[in-house]
């Protein structure tokens, strides 16, 4: 897995770390928020797939993210959207499947306080 600077994951999200982990890749200044899962692979149809997580990117509490997944920067996951499609830079996106739902937006350094 390939976890950038200053990005926080929470301890109850779940990143698909058991079958192709080296899959991950997360940008910096991000927020995984509880319950979401990142997922590169599928066993139903035998793919294993990079998955990517820009700069600046919130996902939201019991998101999924599906194998091959490329997220942009600056980029926020609405709250249970399942992503199954690229997702362009500066946008909000939600809903099942989820869309672009407001575009043009920046997301400010999501700073993890160092102890």
């Amino acid at each position: 897995m390939d976890i950038g600077r200053n990005t926080g994951i929470n301890r109850r999200a779940r990143l698909d770390k058991n079958v192709y982990p080296e899959g991950i890749h997360i940008g910096d200044n991000c927020n995984i928020l509880g319950g979401a899962i990142i997922l590169s692979h599928d066993a139903c149809r035998s793919l294993k797939a990079d998955t990517y997580i820009g700069n600046n990117v919130i996902v939201g509490i019991n998101s999924i993210i599906l194998p091959g997944v490329k997220i942009g920067n600056h980029v926020v996951v609405g709250a249970g959207s399942v992503v199954t499609k690229d997702v362009p830079d500066h946008c909000v996106v939600a809903g099942n499947p989820a869309k672009v739902i407001r575009e043009g937006i920046s997301v400010q350094d999501c700073k993890i306080a160092e102890k």
